[in-house]
């Protein structure tokens, strides 16, 4: 397996956004999510763990 590099973080896109509010959808989009199921690697960074709170029903971190 890969390491997994310092000050980052995978987040996983499990839940669809049908039926959130237009700013939680922009939220997933700002993470870099273009599908379900998908993972992405973003910097560990205040921002970012505050978008992740704000979706946290939608998302799930990877470890």
């Amino acid at each position: 397996m890969a390491k997994k590099k310092a000050g980052t973080v995978k987040l996983k896109w499990v839940r669809s956004a049908i039926g959130c509010t237009r700013d939680m959808r922009a939220t997933v989009r700002g993470l870099g999510f273009r599908r379900l199921q998908q993972v992405v690697e973003r910097e560990d960074t205040p921002a970012v763990r505050g978008m992740v709170d704000k979706v946290r029903h939608l998302v799930v971190v990877v470890e």
